[in-house]
Order: C-alpha cells, then sequence, then structure tokens
C-alpha cells in the first residue's frame, strides 16, 4: 500500500496550507490584473458596493471590501485563535523546550523588521506602517517548502509552522493595542462580560446555536467599540472546549455495543428504504457518542480549515491585492521601498541572527536533522508576508497613494524573499 495514504498531521497540514498558497497566488494574480485592465472600474465597484441589513430604528451598512476585512477575517483570526489555544495546551508549543527556538526566532523577526522599517521612514505621516513588515504568511511560506520536496525535512517544516504560529500571536497583539483607535470602554466592558459568560456557558454544555447568537453579538459590540473586531474572533476561540466528554476507550466499548445492536436489528430487517423506530433511536445513540468522543475545538478547527484555505484567504486576496501599476497609478516610492527591505532583509536578519545568537548562546538547540543553513532559508522565506501584511496595511492607511504602495513593496518584498529562501533551500538541502 502507498506511503501517500498515511500521513501525519503535520504532513496533512503542510499539504492543505500549500495548496492554499497556491490560490492565494492565482487569487493575487487576477486582482493585480483586473484592476489594471479594462475591468477596473468593475472590481472597484465590486469592492464598494454596500450590502447589510437598515430597519427603521437600526441601519449596518458597509461596503463588500469591509465586510470581508471586518468580517470574513474575524471569522479567520478565530480560526487562528483555536490553532494558539491547542499549541499553547497541548501543542508544539505547550512547553518551554519546545518553544524556545521558535520562538527566539520569531522574536527576532518581528523586531528587526520593525526597527528597520522606523529607521528608515523619514515621513511622519507613514510612521503607522510600522506593523506592516512583522508577520509572516504561512500559508505562501509552506507552498514555497512544498515545492521543494523531500529536499527539506519534516522537522523545519514543522519549525516554520511553529515559528509562524507565535507571529501571529505578535500580529493579533499589535493590532489590539496599536491599530485600534477611539474606543468606547463600555461596549468594550459589555463585549467582555459576554465572553465570559459563553466560556461559563460551555462550561455546563457546548452548544453551537448559543454561540453563533453570542459571537455575532460580540462581533458586533468590538466593531462599535473602536477595538478591531478580528481580536473578538481571537477571544472568542480561547472559550472554545477543548476536552472531550467520552475518552476513546470508552468510545470503543460503546461503539461496540452500539455495532452489536445494529447487527441484530438487520437480521430482522426486511426490505423497507425507512429506518424503523428501534434503527433511527440507535443511530441516534452513534451521533451523540460520535459527538461526545470529538474536542470541540477540534471538530471546529477541522470544520473551518477548508473555509479558510480555500475561501475566506483567497477571498481576502482578490480584495486587497489590487496594485495599480499602469501609468496612471501614484506611487510614494520611499514607503514602498521601505516595506519591501524591511519585509525582505529585516525578517532575513531578525530570524537569523536570533536564531544564531541563540545557540551561540546557548539558550536553545537547533532541533536534529536541521542545520543552520537551512535556518537562512526559512529565514529568507520568512519576508513572504502576504496576508496579515496586507491586512495591516488596510488598518493602518486609508489615502489610495499609501495603500498602493505599500500594497507594491508587500509584493515586491514578498516576491523576492520566497524565491531567495527556495534558492538557499534547494542549494543547501539533498533529496
Amino acid at each position: 500500500m502507498s506511503d501517500k495514504i498515511f500521513l501525519s498531521p503535520v504532513q496533512k497540514f503542510v499539504k492543505l496550507e500549500s495548496f492554499a498558497g497556491i490560490l492565494l497566488f492565482g487569487a493575487t494574480i487576477i486582482a493585480l490584473v483586473m484592476v489594471n485592465s479594462g475591468f477596473a472600474a468593475n472590481y472597484q465597484s465590486l469592492l464598494n458596493y454596500k450590502i447589510g441589513i437598515s430597519l427603521k430604528d437600526f441601519e449596518l451598512k458597509k461596503p463588500l471590501i469591509l465586510w470581508i476585512n471586518d468580517g470574513l477575517m474575524a471569522i479567520f483570526f478565530f480560526f487562528i485563535g483555536l490553532e494558539l489555544k491547542r499549541e499553547l495546551l497541548i501543542g508544539e508549543i505547550n512547553t518551554i523546550k519546545k518553544v524556545a527556538f521558535p520562538f527566539i526566532a520569531a522574536l527576532g523577526g518581528v523586531i528587526i523588521p520593525i526597527a528597520l522599517f522606523l529607521s528608515l521612514n523619514q515621513n511622519p505621516e507613514t510612521l503607522r506602517g510600522w506593523g506592516v513588515p512583522m508577520a509572516t504568511d504561512i500559508a505562501f511560506a509552506l507552498a514555497i517548502l512544498s515545492i521543494l520536496g523531500k529536499r527539506v525535512p519534516l522537522s523545519l517544516k514543522f519549525f516554520l509552522t511553529a515559528f509562524a504560529i507565535i507571529d501571529d500571536i505578535a500580529a493579533v497583539l499589535v493590532i489590539a493595542f496599536f491599530y485600534s483607535t477611539g474606543i468606547k470602554w463600555m461596549l468594550l466592558l459589555y463585549a467582555v462580560i459576554l465572553i465570559v459568560v459563553l466560556a461559563l456557558i460551555y462550561k455546563k454544555k457546548f452548544s453551537r446555536e448559543i454561540g453563533i447568537i453570542f459571537s455575532i453579538v460580540i462581533w458586533f459590540l468590538f466593531l462599535k467599540s473602536g477595538i478591531h473586531p478580528t481580536i473578538a474572533g481571537v477571544l472568542l476561540a480561547f472559550t472554545i472546549p477543548i476536552k472531550r466528554k467520552t475518552d476513546i476507550k470508552s468510545f470503543s466499548k460503546y461503539l461496540k455495543i452500539i455495532s452489536d445492536s445494529i447487527s441484530k436489528l438487520s437480521e430482522k430487517r426486511n426490505k423497507n428504504i425507512l429506518l424503523t423506530k428501534e434503527e433511527t433511536e440507535t443511530v441516534d445513540q452513534l451521533d451523540t457518542l460520535s459527538c461526545s468522543v470529538r474536542s470541540p475545538l477540534q471538530h471546529l478547527e477541522h470544520k473551518l480549515h477548508n473555509w479558510i484555505a480555500y475561501f475566506i484567504l483567497p477571498v481576502f486576496a482578490f480584495a486587497n491585492a489590487g496594485v495599480i501599476i499602469n501609468g496612471s497609478a501614484e506611487f510614494d516610492f520611499d514607503l514602498m521601498f521601505n516595506i519591501a527591505f524591511s519585509l525582505l532583509l529585516g525578517k532575513f536578519v531578525g530570524v537569523a541572527l536570533f536564531s544564531y545568537l541563540g545557540v551561540k548562546l546557548k539558550i536553545i538547540e537547533l532541533p536534529e536533522g536541521i542545520f543552520f543553513k537551512q535556518i537562512l532559508g526559512i529565514a529568507a522565506i520568512a519576508g513572504v508576508g502576504f496576508t496579515m501584511s496586507m491586512f495591516t496595511n488596510s488598518l493602518a492607511f486609508f489615502d489610495l497613494i499609501s495603500i498602493n504602495s505599500v500594497k507594491a513593496g508587500i509584493i515586491i518584498g514578498s516576491v523576492i524573499a520566497g524565491l531567495s529562501g527556495y534558492f538557499i533551500l534547494r542549494i543547501t538541502g539533498k533529496k
């Protein structure tokens, strides 16, 4: 039997994320073609089309681009929150020893790009862009590693995954504390109270219906409070229970009982298409048992992954990657250069330097099977900062010239970083 049938969870994750990276790339190309062709007016019209509800005393209407960035991205951040909670409690960053290496690398990948951007930036009006070059796009990064195949060991792919997760934590904190303005504290307090109430409800019983109602209200309160609603997604994720009601041993025992019951019922069965009352009750017991053995957090993460990877992120890329590069476009070339350079060089120097110092100072050890030359490749790939960088850009700037310049800088820096990392790992890796 083919080995491809049996994939570890990390291998499955890498495979899915790699395809997601390809979709992101495709959506980016489509956006660039549309915005620089005869379809530019249609593209802008679509993104600015207002959608929402309007009642007698209440109205919530937003352009499609804001529903994507405030709504769909809140679901994406909810998914990130589920991932963070799992990794912190039972995953690969749940001990100091496991987290030390990717944490040190991620720390360098956050501090150096920010410091480089601040040192290069001479315009006070573009200072808010400092958060743009600090995040790595895991989907694009893993897609590059996937192209290299067996030249890259699985342990290196895992290191990149853990590194990117810690990177995401930093990005979430930066958005929460530095890119939220005009905070209405009472609305925020109401939202936090509802989050606590929801967590207490989940301790008694996990209910999707109650969760959806609470989540919509909490999202709306965050939206109106001045804190970006994507942060609500992260906080809501931490209310989701990780424990299962039934352990796998008990599940196996009860499953055998139900299986035996179904076998006995099938012996008495006639040719009726519909289930009998007894059969229906037995199947319901099987459904209940299946739900009780699943961790709500793991189940939600599994269900959301395809929606995030194959719909939400490509839609986000399509809506945010449209850089006007024809003759009518205006650019702030200093801002574009600073973003591209901070992503490309800042990430590379930050990840490589902090990893090197960590090893030399004996704070961390390189995992078995990983060589420092390969870390240089990962450091280069870390400069691929598409999704989170584009998202931070949408929060930092509001004028078309700055937004367009930052988008161009992100794409230029990410493309060069991705190609550099690919060739470094191709040269240093062995089949």
